[in-house]
């Protein structure tokens, strides 16, 4: 009976009656819903958009040039992701995205200016790095902006049971600077500068307000000889994106590394920044202490084996 049924001239003889019961239903669900009031659907959906405008100041780009709405879809490819570079199981990799996400909403809500970055781009590093379990709890973050992420980064280590110890190298020259790229005022319309920094860092408690802040810029020798007097679990490279200074910033990482340390490479295969795939691809082809462990969103991530 099945086969008959599904059999082609017998779906062509009741096409008719198909089409038929299709213009019926369709005619029931227009009187239903006509039945509805127009002026009451319209403020029922004025209603919901007047709802709906709340959460939007939370989450959009207002202020700070990128939407803190992740889709389904970018959620559950930056946790996969997080399993594979950390090893981490699901449930772990879950719970840290969760956590990193709900802190950058809040630094963003409470703090001076913002964090740079797409939204699974900077979750991503925040939950990998403690997953990712660096040898000792130093750590170096080289270009901050505000020094909103450190302070994030500093309170997700010590949610993982570690004590950091931050220190921070910017030129904090009043707005962000990339070369090859014009200067304009920041999204958030506040000025780069410490002071900003030092606020930001105060949200993340004892350890924030105790990070080392060195100013200037990572390729400068006086500046790299005041910062090189430990060797550090984590290093950050978020700097000049250029090709020449992403070189820079891993020839010194290669030197002040700790055995076992992690390397964070900022907008790794980004393709506003090819610059940092490009000296990475370089460095690696170079006698490296680095093994590259993957990719979360558009951060890669390296690990220094002993010297």
């Amino acid at each position: 009976m099945r086969s008959l049924l599904t059999s082609t001239p017998v779906r062509r003889a009741l096409r008719p009656v198909t089409d038929l019961v299709d213009r019926r239903i369709e005619r029931q669900v227009r009187r239903a819903v006509a039945t509805v009031a127009p002026d009451a659907l319209r403020k029922e959906v004025q209603t919901l958009r007047d709802r709906q405008r709340p959460l939007e100041l939370l989450l959009d780009g207002t202020g700070r040039g990128v939407s803190r709405m992740p889709s389904a879809p970018h959620l559950d490819r930056a946790i996969t992701e997080l399993t594979e570079v950390t090893g981490a199981d699901r449930a772990a990799a879950e719970r840290d995205v969760a956590q990193a996400f709900r802190l950058l909403v809040a630094l963003e809500a409470l703090g001076v200016g913002r964090i740079a970055g797409g939204t699974m781009n900077i979750v991503g590093k925040l939950s990998a790095v403690p997953l990712l379990d660096p040898p000792n709890d130093d750590v170096l973050e080289i270009g901050t902006l505000y020094g909103m992420f450190g302070a994030a980064l500093v309170r997700m280590l010590e949610r993982a049971g570690r004590d950091p110890r931050l220190t921070i190298v910017d030129p904090l020259a009043g707005s962000q600077l990339q070369p090859g790229t014009s200067i304009a005022a920041d999204a958030s319309g506040t000025p780069v500068r410490e002071a900003a920094v030092r606020t930001n860092l105060a949200l993340a408690g004892a350890a924030g307000a105790a990070a080392r802040v060195q100013r200037g810029f990572s390729e400068d020798p006086e500046v790299r000889a005041l910062v090189s007097d430990r060797s550090y679990g984590t290093v950050v490279v978020d700097g000049d994106h250029s090709a020449a200074g992403v070189a820079a910033d891993l020839e010194w990482a290669e030197r002040i590394v700790a055995p076992g340390g992690i390397v964070v490479l900022d907008d790794f295969g980004h393709p506003k920044w090819p610059g940092v795939t490009e000296a990475f691809e370089k460095h690696l082809a170079t006698g490296t202490r680095f093994t590259f462990l993957g990719q979360v969103a558009h951060s890669g991530y390296l690990r220094a084996r002993a010297a």
